[in-house]
């Protein structure tokens, strides 16, 4: 009877132990007490997926905003009438290949951070709109509770 208490035991620790590290598939889980090692893991995470860039600029400076881009004049065919030059607000069909994956980026940042949090922390970030206000949460509860300790 022991040994599977010992078993159990040990299965529970190593299961906690690969859940903080981590995998090729999912982020780091942020364990209490261990803020600056979830960060360091996470970013390094991040960096490994394709859209890695892209991901840290979400978490790091915020969403894509689309801008204003100039369209410029095209001329009449014969199906259809010249379009005088004016601006219009990017989207994704008219941004440039870099600009496009920052802005379908965040999405997956939020959802990464998400899957990297436990539910004590989710309730702190559940309102947030973006991953940077997420990841900026997360570093003010982990600050705050770094200095009770």
């Amino acid at each position: 009877m022991t040994t599977t208490t010992v078993t159990s035991s040990t299965d529970s620790q190593m299961h906690n132990n690969i859940m903080a590290a981590g995998s090729r598939d999912r982020p780091p889980m942020l364990e209490a007490g261990r803020y600056p090692q979830w960060r360091s893991q996470f970013l390094r995470y991040i960096d490994t997926r394709p859209n890695g860039e892209a991901l840290r600029k979400c978490i790091m400076s915020g969403p894509y905003k689309p801008t204003t881009v100039l369209v410029q004049v095209i001329e009449a065919t014969d199906d259809s009438p010249a379009i005088p030059e004016h601006t219009t607000v990017e989207t994704p069909m008219n941004m440039s290949p870099e600009n496009k994956a920052y802005f379908l980026a965040e999405k997956e940042a939020i959802h990464l951070i998400l899957t990297g949090i436990g539910d004590e922390i989710y309730s702190t970030v559940d309102a947030c709109q973006t991953a940077q206000e997420m990841w900026e949460a997360i570093e003010r509860l982990q600050q705050g509770e770094s200095h009770l300790a």
